[in-house]
């Protein structure tokens, strides 16, 4: 099959919709469940990339967790603490390696991946499929799925969740082509190989060690940000995307969204927030925007009396702001990628107050030494890949 229907395109009104090859060959992708549309194939194909390039680049399974064309989190497959799998709400499951990369692709930034799209590098296995199960998602693309974990993925959304298989041998076309108001633009695909040889040919400050840890989460930083609308900054740290800020045309801006998501991320780890004494059979997403609440400036404002009592068994006592700045302060080993030049040390000095002391940029800017000294002054590690990851 050459050619794909659909029943619209970006929005309802966008009519006739289609996904098909011009070369007239086959089309790299089967359809085993539901009926995708037209975003669901930009979330796939673009998540599809970034997953097989992470595993390509890291030796490990990969997934990634989309919305809206960009990555809401990726990772690889690592082992997950105690206190991980908590968070992630998944320390009552079976986590295949498959499954645990998955796991920390979605619970990394749980607000953003509600209704995600969801791509995995390897075959999807019944352990994936049983998390999957019970989460808001819109569909799934891999290169293959397991008799089991098809069976148990046809069962969510009422039969209609979208299943789409890739064929992992596939192979674009090395220009690529896009419509934009009536006119075609070409250009070559991106095919830019992103490897450690890639963070080690310059590394520009005094500092020079990148841990083995480090080098792997740059990695991940960096091919996600490849497949993330620009400008766009990404935070690692662990095997896993911890923070992305996507769509900015300010780099500041960028940087604070993703240092922000950063700090929920490690604000959800406090013990105050494990403990939270949520009422029984309290819905997955109400938990979630609970969680975010509480940790917000102004969780007794939002969660007055009268609205506690709907999600919790006994009013939680505040998680003061020293109590956030003094947890945050322990956060380190934070690696940090941006798709362009840091145009100026402010990045730099807001990345530090989220324990970041790795960054991968392609430097470039009039004022790289200003962003040199700032990295000197909190002795972290930069490297100058030389090479702009922009996608639009």
């Amino acid at each position: 099959m050459n050619e794909l229907a659909l029943k619209y395109g970006c929005n309802p009104n966008q009519k006739p919709s289609r996904i098909f090859m011009q070369d007239g060959k086959e089309l790299p992708v089967e359809v085993l469940n539901g009926k995708p549309g037209y975003i669901n194939f930009l979330d796939a194909f673009n998540s599809w990339q970034l997953v097989r390039e992470l595993k390509a680049a890291t030796g490990l399974p990969a997934a990634a967790s989309f919305k809206h064309v960009s990555p809401a989190g990726a990772a690889v497959a690592t082992e997950l603490s105690d206190t991980l799998k908590k968070i992630y709400f998944v320390d009552d499951l079976e986590l295949s390696p498959m499954a645990s990369a998955y796991a920390m692709a979605r619970g990394a930034d749980r607000m953003s991946s509600y209704g995600d799209w969801v791509a995995l590098s390897d075959t999807c296995d019944v352990q994936t499929a049983k998390l999957l199960q019970r989460e808001v998602s819109d569909g799934i693309i891999a290169p293959g799925y397991t008799p089991e974990a098809l069976e148990v993925l046809k069962t969510k959304r009422k039969g209609t969740y979208n299943v789409v298989k890739i064929d992992p041998d596939y192979v674009p076309a090395p220009i690529e082509h896009k419509d934009v108001f009536g006119v075609t633009f070409e250009q070559g695909r991106n095919e830019l190989k992103i490897d450690e040889a890639m963070l080690m040919q310059n590394i520009v400050t005094e500092n020079k060690a990148l841990t083995e840890e480090a080098k792997r989460d740059l990695l991940i930083a960096l091919i996600t940000l490849k497949y993330t609308q620009s400008n766009s900054v990404c935070y690692a740290k662990g095997g896993q995307a911890i923070g992305v800020g996507a769509g900015q045309q300010s780099r500041i801006h960028c940087t604070r969204l993703a240092g922000n998501k950063a700090d929920i991320w490690f604000l959800r780890q406090h013990p105050k927030v494990m403990n939270l004494p949520f009422v029984d059979n309290i819905r997955r997403p109400d938990r979630d925007n609970t969680i975010d609440v509480y940790i917000s400036d102004d969780y007794e404002d939002v969660l007055a009396d009268g609205v506690w009592e709907q999600f919790f068994k006994t009013k939680p006592e505040p998680l003061t702001k020293d109590e956030k700045k003094e947890w945050l302060a322990t956060l380190s080993g934070v690696s940090l990628g941006s798709d362009a030049f840091f145009p100026f040390g402010d990045n730099i000095e807001r990345a530090k107050r989220s324990g970041v002391e790795f960054v991968a940029q392609p430097g470039g800017s009039i004022r790289d030494d200003n962003v040199i000294d700032t990295c000197n002054k909190y002795g972290m590690t930069m490297c100058f890949t030389g090479i702009r990851l922009f996608h639009h």
